[in-house]
């Protein structure tokens, strides 16, 4: 496939598949990028392989993403080769420039990919289960053992229903990664961003990426999500409606899957669980941190709530909690200071 030998290979860290992941350069000195799985270590992580093959190979050549170059399906084994990109993660916690960076590039992402290239499942198809979170705690009918929010346990219902019509608004006709966050962003030394990873994309509306990334960058020490949110341009003139049920269905579904041991295959969102582990601290932070940013919304009681304690003018992510629930229930730790956004 390479023309050549691999003359070495070296293993790179992260990720969430149980599989190979390695640079590796030839006899000839060609480089590239390989991942492998088996089904036979975990039967759900081939069909993410293959999906993302179809979707790597669809996408415009345009896109900064890394090049397909091909692939090895033996039914049990599959294994894609890409280009490999001179790049590395930015750092984390995220730092000021480089988050600029990636914020610029999502946009210009989001635009290079509207209308979708493709004919990829929608996010309402795509994460119809995993985004019916409140719901699936309510019907669990343990929310004790659960151990959630005494706040959150008491408001499911209400959570529920906030959420219930988020793929109505988050329907639209961008290509969207659908798993945007760190690891999954390779800075270049010529001040590219390289986004990697693709074989959740779905088609949803323009500001989909931007909404389910900004949880995971404030749980790695990044701004506050409702103000990047609402003065980027890819969020500031969505509808606050549906940005507010989109994400509480996202917070939802953090929420269920912090509590659960999850399965093998990995979710769509920040930090997918490994097999047979409970979501680390971090998944359950940036849970939290969307509970902080979606339980301001709809009269569940009377408090607004916001940190200047009354709603913003124009905000797409409304705010109505009660006041101890901000600060004992939905807010763990000290609000993190902001100053360098």
């Amino acid at each position: 496939m390479l023309g050549a030998p691999v003359r070495t290979a070296v293993t790179q860290e992260g990720g969430f598949s149980p599989g190979a992941a390695a640079r590796v350069t030839t006899t000839d000195h060609r480089r590239a990028f390989v991942k492998a799985v088996s089904g036979e270590t975990n039967p759900d992580s081939p069909a993410l392989h293959r999906t993302e093959a179809r979707n790597a190979s669809a996408l415009p050549p345009n896109t900064p993403a890394p090049r397909l170059l091909g692939t090895y399906d033996d039914g049990t084994w599959v294994a894609l080769v890409f280009e490999d990109v001179a790049g590395r993660q930015p750092h984390v916690p995220w730092r000021e420039d480089e988050f600029r960076r990636v914020l610029d590039a999502v946009e210009e992402l989001g635009r290079a990919l509207t209308p979708a290239p493709f004919d990829a499942p929608t996010a309402a198809q795509s994460l119809a289960h995993a985004f019916q979170g409140w719901r699936q705690l309510i019907d669990s009918g343990d929310t004790e053992g659960a151990g959630l929010d005494p706040w959150i346990a008491a408001h499911l219902h209400e959570l529920a229903e906030l959420s219930a019509p988020w793929a109505e608004f988050a329907t639209g006709d961008t290509l969207a990664h659908a798993d945007l966050r760190a690891d999954n962003v390779l800075l270049t030394k010529d001040g590219g961003v390289v986004f990697v990873d693709w074989p959740h994309a779905v088609r949803a509306a323009p500001w989909f990426d931007l909404l389910l990334m900004l949880p995971c960058v404030r749980a790695q020490g990044g701004p506050d999500p409702e103000e990047v949110f609402t003065t980027h341009p890819l969020g500031r003139d969505a509808d606050p409606e549906g940005v507010t049920a989109t994400l509480a269905a996202l917070a939802g579904f953090f929420v269920q899957q912090s509590a659960a041991t999850a399965p093998g295959a990995a979710d769509p969102a920040c930090l997918p669980a490994r097999p047979g582990r409970r979501r680390p601290r971090l998944a359950q932070e940036a849970a939290r941190t969307n509970a902080r940013m979606t339980l301001r919304s709809s009269p569940i009681s009377g408090c607004h709530c916001t940190p200047n304690t009354q709603r913003e003018e124009g905000s797409s992510i409304a705010s109505t909690v009660p006041s101890s629930a901000c600060a004992e229930a939905v807010s763990p730790s000290p609000r993190r200071s902001t100053a360098w956004w």
